[in-house]
């Protein structure tokens, strides 16, 4: 969904076609356009049946209520119609800032404020990007995998305190968040194609590969993160014994070269790691998935470090071939007015002589 930055209605006017009735300007802004939708009351009536019955709860912020004995002169009461606007207007905004993501993402809000994204399993083409509209779903995955990261900390947070069934379900959040953003990153690179042949320069489409890059990376490091496993949901919840816990702690020493009763198998240069608000609730084995996580993310960054200094690199020689190109011809420019002045000079002795 295009990131709508901020929403307003500014206004409303009358029409009297198909009959009489009174229509509310909306001025939707995203990241780099905006545009207006003209909704009626009775259309945002429909749209909070739409969005309850799809999430199962009404929004935050409820509809204005309609009075019925009003009908005949709503549409010239001008306190009526302002108090309705106001009331409208807080509806639409209590959705896109609300923290829960499930009204906007419906596809009736999409379409209700004229969202340019296709049907959820339509199997119509893919969603054809323009230069704007792209940015705005670049900006729209960031901010997806930002909540994902959200629902990742609460999770660990939670099972720090042993609510392992209000982890479980900030983790299936988090998943869910997830499962459709590599798609959506896969219609992007698809849709920087069609830019391209579209007639965008080398270099914006390089800086926009370089963008799919980084969100592909960063969902594959939160696919791994989402899936390590922790200590107190292996155990369902089982209360640890005595044992359990020296042999957790031991186990984590002898991992991280901080046990006294045994030394690590190599030198240790600098002082020993130090436990962090992320590896503290992990086990060996979430240690060693998020370390192997962070090597893949490495490796991936010093290739897409290596292939922009590579690109660096030919600009440079591309550079440089131009300006010795230039070069040569500023001489023969230089060469060429010599040439001018020498026959000036012998044009300016003849003159002299005839005169």
């Amino acid at each position: 969904m295009t990131a709508i930055q901020a929403i307003f209605i500014r206004g409303y006017e009358e029409r009297t076609s198909p009959k009489r009735h009174t229509v509310y300007r909306i001025d939707i802004r995203a990241h780099v356009q905006s545009w207006q939708m003209w909704r009626r009351y009775s259309e945002f009536d429909d749209l909070l049946t739409e969005l309850t019955k799809a999430t199962g709860s009404p929004p935050p912020c409820p509809l204005p209520p309609k009075d019925k004995f009003a009908i005949l002169r709503s549409h010239t009461n001008a306190k009526l119609l302002e108090e309705r606007r106001v009331g409208l207007e807080a509806f639409l905004r209590a959705i896109i800032g609300s923290k829960e993501d499930k009204w906007r993402d419906t596809f009736a809000f999409k379409e209700f404020l004229g969202v340019p994204i296709e049907r959820q399993g339509g199997g119509g083409p893919p969603h054809q990007f323009t230069s704007s509209s792209w940015l705005d779903e670049h900006l729209e995955l960031q901010a997806r995998l930002r909540d994902v990261w959200a629902k990742i900390n609460k999770r660990d947070a939670l099972s720090d305190r042993g609510d392992i069934a209000a982890a479980h379900k900030n983790n299936v959040d988090a998943k869910s968040k997830l499962a459709g953003v590599l798609s959506r990153i896969g219609n992007l690179g698809q849709g920087l194609q069609e830019l391209g042949l579209s007639g965008m320069i080398e270099g914006e489409l390089q800086r926009r590969t370089d963008m799919v890059a980084r969100l592909q990376d960063d969902c594959e490091k939160l696919s791994k993160v989402v899936s390590v496993a922790r200590q107190t949901s292996m155990r369902l919840g089982e209360p640890r014994t005595t044992a359990a816990v020296q042999a957790s702690g031991s186990d984590r020493g002898a991992l991280l070269g901080t046990s006294h009763a045994a030394k690590p198998a190599r030198r240790v240069f600098g002082a020993p790691p130090k436990e962090t608000e992320v590896t503290r609730p992990l086990d060996n084995v979430g240690l060693l998935g998020i370390q192997q996580a962070q090597v893949q993310q490495q490796d991936s960054q010093l290739s897409q470090l290596s292939t922009i200094l590579q690109r660096q690199r030919h600009l440079g020689e591309a550079i440089s071939s131009e300006i010795a190109l230039q070069n040569e011809m500023l001489d023969d420019l230089s060469n060429e007015v010599d040439r001018v002045g020498g026959n000036l000079h012998n044009a300016n002795k003849q003159l002299n002589k005839l005169s």
